[in-house]
């Protein structure tokens, strides 16, 4: 069975409403290429190794949540930008990238997803007066050893987290946001907050989450971020038909 690009963009639009975000790339059609798709492929980035590979399924649209055309980079489309558009253009390949809508979605978003694979319950955004910023704040079950949840994240995300804290104090009150965003322990701090957990850390992050007494975990940007493409992926193929394979492309970050 196959579907119209335009079926299928507003598809994603109705479930992502994206309008609703003041975002650092545009959200949606990225790059147009046939109009029936039949095959969805789905990655984090829309790196070369994810082009090529959709190539080789014969993909007709690539679903990622890091795109391009990113806020303050050269606008030219020379090297490394125009060898992963021609591969696009010349394959007849649509993609499709969502940042900020895909990160908060509720049901299919990387943070609700990421949260229900490490069992946080959401209790709400991290930013309630920002409907553009991203981010939750929840809790466990019930208190738990910091170690005792380090096991779950890396049995979870298949890797071992940086963890800056007491692996032996018990935490409850989670505040999380996936990918790049070690920017918000200071918030995650002000919502009372025992723990926090991104992918990535800076510098400064160690000196936050030290002298404001909040555990701190970095999980991996991408290692954070590869669930709710393959939710939303899986979702809208079994919405309209479509086949759908979600390929992971390594990323050590």
């Amino acid at each position: 069975m196959s579907v119209s690009l335009a079926q299928l963009t507003a598809t994603f639009d109705r479930i992502l409403e994206p309008s609703r975000f003041r975002d650092y790339a545009p959200n949606g059609l990225q790059v147009e290429g046939r109009a029936e798709v039949r095959r969805l492929v789905s990655g984090v980035t829309a790196c070369q190794a994810l082009v090529d590979a959709a190539i080789e399924e014969n993909a007709d649209a690539i679903l990622v949540h890091h795109g391009y055309f990113w806020r303050n980079e050269a606008p030219v489309l020379t090297g490394m930008k125009r060898r992963r558009i021609a591969a696009l253009l010349d394959a007849d390949i649509s993609l499709f990238g969502y940042h900020l809508p895909l990160d908060a979605h509720p049901e299919y978003g990387n943070n609700a997803t990421l949260a229900a694979r490490l069992g946080i319950l959401s209790e709400g955004p991290l930013h309630p007066d920002d409907a553009s910023a991203v981010g939750n704040v929840g809790s466990l079950p019930a208190e738990t050893p910091v170690a005792e949840f380090l096991e779950t994240v890396a049995t979870a995300l298949d890797r071992v987290p940086l963890h800056v804290g007491d692996v032996n104090r018990r935490v409850r009150r989670i505040a999380w946001c996936t990918g790049g965003a070690q920017g918000y322990i200071e918030a995650a701090v002000a919502a009372g907050a025992d723990l926090y957990l991104t992918g990535e850390a800076s510098e400064q992050t160690v000196h936050v989450a030290r002298e404001e007494g909040i555990e701190f975990i970095a999980a991996g940007h991408h290692a954070t971020e590869r669930y709710g493409v393959q939710a939303l992926g899986e979702a809208v193929a079994a919405e309209l038909g479509l086949e759908h394979r979600f390929i992971d492309i390594d990323n050590p970050v």
